[in-house]
């Protein structure tokens, strides 16, 4: 049964993460064009955070927000926001364009997030 249960939570993870970096790239992706490329990331990160914090919680884990798991997510985001704008700056520092150097960033970095958001809110103490 575990073994089923885990599988739904990655499937969910799954919806909720395209949801989320199509959200995040869609705020990036305007906001490049008019400012700083390092600060429209971060705007996106930030507003794609929200959401996926609540839809990871009702939806993914289906558990229910408290302030432990904000804090936990925030503290297992920080390490992957950290991530995403380390090697966006090395993306683009091998000459990938702005508008698709955040690409190979998902592709590194949301599994490492599903192990760290998984373990918030998979412990009972927060």
């Amino acid at each position: 049964m575990e073994k089923k249960q885990t599988i739904k939570e990655i499937l969910r993870f799954g919806m909720v993460g395209v949801f989320a970096t199509i959200l995040h790239y869609a705020v990036y992706w305007v906001l490049q064009h008019f400012i700083n490329v390092n600060v429209a990331y971060t705007i996106g990160y930030v507003v794609s955070f929200i959401s996926n914090f609540y839809l990871t919680s009702y939806f993914t884990f289906q558990t229910k927000p408290s302030w432990g798991k904000l804090i936990g997510m925030s503290g297992a985001h920080l390490v992957n926001y950290l991530l995403h704008m380390i090697l966006l700056n090395i993306a683009l520092g091998f000459g990938l364009s702005k508008t698709w150097a955040p690409i190979p960033v998902f592709a590194i970095v949301i599994p490492i997030n599903f192990l760290l958001v998984r373990f918030v809110f998979k412990n009972k103490q927060l």
